[in-house]
């Protein structure tokens, strides 16, 4: 997937960093490690996602979602990355800026899952920030915004720990565990401090 490059010369492409992970685009070569991940984590994830297709964890499955989010890349609508630890490598989760819509709004919309056994140890919160200094820095966008689910307590936790600001609810949003259910609104400005950072934007 050489499609962008989004650190210095100097560094491998597609790689963003943050405070002990690092993200960037998944390859085919991911497949085993994360449908390890999202078996092992199945229970913990359906209540904040919409519902599995019967082939979600297959290799041609994987395939397609590869194929189609290396178009939606090209079109500069959406950037998916995994997140990996650091130290040993380890995928953690992913997290993808999408939606991106230019023109006068210049703003993306920001997902995340993390795996079962990395849940609540900061990861996502490292993963956040970089994905926003990318955001605004390489993509020039104005606004990051997100939506948790109304008793999804961690997630607003990390996005609160960024910098994001609560903008209201919005009613019967998304389609997550098969009903429409009222989401929390948060967003994040380019002219915001995303708090926690050791870099500005």
């Amino acid at each position: 997937m050489a499609l962008f490059r989004i650190g210095p010369a100097s560094e491998p492409a597609h790689v963003l960093k943050g405070e002990g992970v690092y993200l960037r685009p998944p390859v085919m070569g991911d497949f085993a490690a994360w449908a390890a991940l999202r078996a092992q984590s199945r229970e913990f994830l359906v209540p904040w996602e919409p519902i599995w297709p019967a082939d979600d964890l297959t290799r041609a499955a994987f395939r397609r979602r590869m194929k189609r989010q290396e178009e939606e890349m090209v079109r500069d609508e959406t950037y998916p990355f995994f997140i990996f630890r650091e130290a040993d490598d380890v995928l953690l989760g992913g997290l993808t800026l999408g939606h991106i819509r230019r023109g006068v709004a210049q703003t993306g919309t920001l997902g995340y899952w993390t795996g079962e056994p990395f849940a609540s140890k900061g990861y996502m919160s490292r993963a956040v920030r970089a994905v926003c200094r990318f955001a605004f820095g390489n993509l020039a966008l104005h606004r990051v915004e997100a939506a948790c689910l109304l008793h999804n307590e961690a997630s607003m936790r990390v996005l609160q720990r960024c910098g994001f600001k609560y903008e209201g609810e919005a009613r019967s949003y998304l389609r997550i565990n098969g009903e429409w259910q009222d989401h929390r609104l948060f967003a994040l400005l380019e002219s915001d401090e995303i708090s926690g950072s050791t870099q500005r934007k």
